[in-house]
């Protein structure tokens, strides 16, 4: 490979690193051309695979600043699946496809700078979509706030309740508490009467 040549794959592997989300790191020894388009076909919208070498691809990953976490999984025949959409969809694509073909083996990842180990790929794949996540959050953040509209609204029905619960109170002692004050005025009148 001419140094042009590998200056452009440096600099393209360099951007994958920079721009994507995250990057899973495979080896592929033994799978078939068919099997790869396979993978590549189910990783479609989520990520680009990329089968490199590895001396170019250490170059780009420090070139990225992520030379360190990446290059210790540099060894063999390596492909990185470059995520640009839902990294736990890629992620369970990926492991979905080694788990039918066992030629294809996670050696870990990067996100966000971060190292990943097989296992925790592995964790990511189990995440729900991210769509289903966030609807999980509206459904919630709905539930709440239509609890609080039930709340807010009960308020004023409840006042209103008690302050005709109150004049109604009111109504019916007003009589007997005139009627309790005439016949207190009426017999002090007559213990007046009767003294004189």
């Amino acid at each position: 490979m001419a140094n042009a040549e590998k200056t452009a794959v440096i600099e393209e592997l360099t951007g994958k690193f920079s721009d994507s989300s995250g990057a899973v790191l495979t080896e592929y020894r033994g799978l078939t051309v068919a099997q790869l388009s396979e993978l590549r076909g189910g990783l479609r919208g989520n990520a680009t695979f990329t089968v490199t070498k590895n001396t170019l691809a250490k170059v780009a990953a420090t070139n990225a600043g992520v030379g360190d976490a990446v290059a210790p999984m540099l060894s063999g025949p390596s492909a990185i699946a470059f995520v640009e959409g839902d990294v736990a969809q890629a992620a369970k694509a990926l492991l979905d496809f080694a788990k039918a073909n066992p030629l294809l083996v996670i050696k870990g990842g990067v996100l966000d700078g971060k190292v990943l180990s097989p296992a925790e790929v592995g964790k990511l794949a189990d995440l729900e979509p991210r769509e289903v996540l966030l609807a999980k959050l509206a459904g919630a953040m709905k539930a709440s706030m239509a609890g609080a509209a039930a709340t807010f609204n009960a308020l004023p029905t409840q006042m209103a309740l008690l302050a005709d619960a109150l004049r109604a109170k009111l109504e019916a002692g007003a009589p007997a508490e005139a009627t309790e004050a005439t016949e207190a005025t009426e017999a002090a009148a007559d213990a007046a009467d009767t003294q004189d």
